[in-house]
């Protein structure tokens, strides 16, 4: 988000969730023990007020559930309860999330008339199998129908996916990318499998049922998911799970949790473009490599591990990168 625009996080961790998927624990991930009532949302959006300067795009965003399955009148005075200052412009949309397979006509409408601007599926998978062994409860038509019924209605669509749940492997989970990119939503978020204390996927991987999703496993394969939905036009608003004093304090047990997984990623990209620059040097050689100077520190890598790679790899003398107006990185001699 930009200076300008500013989310205003209310969360309902669970409510409207039909069962327990096996990696999920709202609760913990989003750091809030009990689901928000009306008068929780009137006071996020004041004390949001106070705090943002004058003329600030304020979106008040509900998260944690799965919003359109809570009973209808729980829906509406949670809803109701923003009408007020969406009225006044104090706030100027609302987001929500919620499943696949609560999606139809009546919900559309009735988001539609408490002012609701844009919608998440967590999608998390377009594989049948993968979704069966997450314990997710929907199936990808489910996805694909959603989705188009959420474009049609005239909505912003933003989808969920993950990567490394049970059954999945790298070539699933890029063709998962695949086809979400192929539905055009306005954004994607991705999710690397992170296990969480207190979820059956904790207790599966205890029992040596469930391979962990290393960080390595999900910077490798999320380096070919980006520019999937990179081609597409599709911006990644998201990649890894917001860090939190929980997560980081013991929570997050194992897997994919790194506060800058997406920094990682995205030098793992520029890692690949400079090998295939790189390829044929000489060894021994000294080499420059021309880099766009705002993608300087992603070539160069954290702690300048990138670098240090190279130089192995192809057994050079020297590597610098020097910075260039140009898009792509440009080989020269020393």
């Amino acid at each position: 988000m930009s200076a300008r625009e500013s989310i205003i996080p209310v969360f309902v961790p669970h409510l409207g969730c039909p069962n327990d998927c096996v990696f999920c624990n709202q609760r913990r991930i989003s750091g809030s023990l009990v689901p928000a009532r009306p008068e929780d949302v009137a006071e996020a959006i004041e004390r949001a007020a106070g705090v943002t300067p004058e003329g600030t795009r304020r979106q008040l965003a509900f998260y944690g559930g799965s919003f359109t399955a809570i009973p209808d009148a729980e829906q509406e005075a949670l809803l109701g309860a923003a009408q007020p200052y969406l009225e006044r412009g104090v706030i100027s949309s609302i987001r929500l999330s919620t499943r696949p397979d609560a999606i139809d006509g009546a919900v559309l409408a009735r988001l539609r008339r408490f002012g609701v601007e844009t919608v998440e599926l967590g999608a998390q998978s377009m594989s049948e199998r993968v979704l069966a062994l997450s314990g997710r409860g929907h199936t990808a038509e489910d996805v694909v129908t959603a989705s188009r019924a959420v474009k049609a209605a005239g909505f912003r669509l933003i989808l969920q996916m993950m990567t490394g749940l049970p059954g999945s492997d790298d070539e699933s989970d890029v063709e998962t990318a695949r086809r979400i990119a192929a539905l055009e939503p306005d954004g994607v978020r991705v999710y690397p499998t992170v296990i969480v204390r207190d979820t059956a996927l904790c207790d599966l991987w205890r029992a040596g049922k469930y391979a962990e999703h290393t960080v390595e496993d999900a910077v490798r394969v999320c380096a070919r998911i980006l520019p999937v939905f990179e081609a597409a036009g599709i911006p990644v608003i998201r990649l890894g799970l917001n860090p939190t004093e929980d997560l980081s304090g013991g929570d997050a047990v194992g897997g994919a949790y790194h506060p800058a997984l997406g920094e990682l990623v995205r030098a793992r990209i520029a890692r690949e473009k400079a090998e295939a620059l790189l390829e044929g040097t000489p060894e021994g050689a000294d080499a420059v490599l021309e880099v766009p100077a705002r993608l300087m520190s992603q070539y160069v890598g954290q702690h300048g591990c990138n670098r240090d790679y190279l130089v192995r790899k192809f057994g050079l003398h020297n590597l610098k990168f020097i910075p260039s107006a140009q898009s792509k990185g440009v080989k020269r001699d020393a």
